[in-house]
């Protein structure tokens, strides 16, 4: 046993347990997931994932596998990664594309078509961003945000003829 106060060697015969590797961190890829917003939660379908139906939700979701089916989440982002493919009808606030969609879609805010991205079908949206290197075909449909929830539903209940009213 080594005593400190023994003269004999500074070190001691003891060898402490070697340093155990840390695993990597697992490497960013920037471009291909956006930032989500600090609010809301966001959900992941890895490129080994391939859905067939329906999918809700409440969150924002980033998709890097296959998907065939409707996707519906109204009040979030729905990102298309760079491996990507969907076959789909999308209802979202926000769609990022940067893999391949076949589809329509309906943003209640903004479609962005990346420089990688591709989409075959129609685009309804308040705001559409297309990058150079980008593939789009379709149509587009640019509906203004309503200021007021009531506005749009007043001017589509007015009738063009006015028709008597009973009293």
């Amino acid at each position: 046993m080594w005593k400190p106060s023994s003269s004999g060697p500074a070190t001691p015969n003891y060898s402490p347990e070697p340093s155990r590797p840390v695993p990597p961190a697992p490497a960013a890829e920037p471009a291909s997931r956006p930032p989500v917003a600090s609010g809301g939660d966001q959900a992941t379908l890895g490129k080994g994932l391939v859905i067939k139906g329906e999918i809700t939700g409440s969150e924002s979701l980033f998709i890097d596998g296959k998907i065939e089916g409707s996707i519906t989440l109204p009040g979030n982002r729905v990102t298309v990664g760079r491996n990507g493919q969907v076959a789909s009808t999308i209802t979202a606030r926000e769609f990022v594309i940067l893999g391949k969609v076949r589809g329509n879609v309906a943003a209640s805010d903004r479609v962005d078509i990346r420089a990688e991205g591709a989409l075959t079908g129609d685009v309804t949206a308040a705001r559409i961003s297309i990058e150079d290197g980008a593939f789009f075909k379709g149509g587009i449909d640019i509906r203004k945000a309503d200021a007021k929830p009531g506005a749009a539903a007043a001017v589509a209940a007015t009738p063009e003829t006015p028709k008597p009213v009973q009293v």
